[in-house]
């Protein structure tokens, strides 16, 4: 039995590339046009895991998806890290010149702009997905519309690049965790990274405290991002992750944040892809 893999996306899409480079070829791929009904399929057991993109290093963190792991309770089992490359796309025949709207997920639009404002007679509209909107364009065959889309998008869909590459950083990357409802354990030696959320109580210091037991048991703070405690006016959580060369550091720094905090959550312990 094929593993099935909930994406946000289609076929085509940067979602789709990540759960092949990750889980091989032979998976069950369950389409999504939200994050929201991802998680859905998860929590039904009609997915067996997810792939979700949680920051990007031009436009920086999807903030709403740390909410949506911390609030149904998912487990972050691994990550993986894909090159964004950008490509403007349409129905086969059409010059730049021709092309009167461009669609795409609003992330992709905000990593282009530099080559959109090339081209001030495009009009910007925002879609649910990059590859979702070239399938729209052949289905519909929708002439002067162009979308921002993978590469093999134009070849699922059978559209034409008009303009190859026009992300506005060359080196631009997405980094996308890998969910699950049950934690997945790996033997210690293999867990090198965690996804961690806690609160610290309103005392001055606090959260330079906690930054500091983390830098004296060896962790490394490779991300910090706080959102607002939606029940609790001015209260904030902070997510965060943290690697380290040794599980025994972790281990120690759990056992003395726990005590600390007011709230503290281990979102997952995984292999660094950075380290792969």
């Amino acid at each position: 039995m094929k593993l099935k893999i909930a994406i946000q996306g289609i076929k085509g899409s940067n979602h789709h590339q990540v759960a092949t480079d990750y889980f091989g070829e032979a998976i069950e791929l369950v389409e999504c046009l939200s994050f929201d009904k991802m998680i859905d399929h998860i929590l039904a057991d009609s997915a067996d895991k997810g792939v979700m993109a949680i920051e990007n290093s031009i436009a920086g963190s999807i903030i709403p998806n740390y909410n949506l792991i911390c609030q149904n309770g998912l487990h972050i089992i691994g990550e993986h890290y894909l090159s964004i490359h950008h490509n403007l796309m349409a129905l086969k025949g059409q010059a730049i010149s021709a092309i009167q709207e461009v669609r795409s997920h609003p992330m992709a639009l905000l990593q282009c702009m530099d080559f959109l404002k090339q081209h001030p007679h495009l009009k910007l509209v925002e879609d649910v997905d990059t590859a979702e909107t070239a399938r729209q364009i052949q289905e519909k065959k929708l002439n002067h519309v162009a979308a921002i889309a993978p590469k093999v998008a134009a070849e699922l869909y059978d559209l034409e690049i008009v303009a190859p590459e026009i992300q506005t950083i060359k080196n631009n990357a997405t980094r996308f965790i890998i969910i699950k409802k049950q934690n997945k354990v790996l033997p210690k030696e293999k867990i090198n990274k965690a996804s961690l959320r806690f609160t610290t109580d309103h005392k001055r210091g606090s959260l330079a405290t906690v930054l500091n037991v983390m830098s004296d048991c060896n962790l490394n703070l490779t991300k910090i991002q706080s959102l607002p405690v939606i029940e609790t006016p001015w209260k904030y959580a902070f997510f965060v992750d943290v690697t380290f060369e040794n599980y025994e550091h972790f281990t120690k720094a759990k056992s003395l944040l726990q005590i600390m905090l007011e709230e503290f959550t281990v979102l997952g312990e995984y292999k660094n892809a950075l380290l792969s």
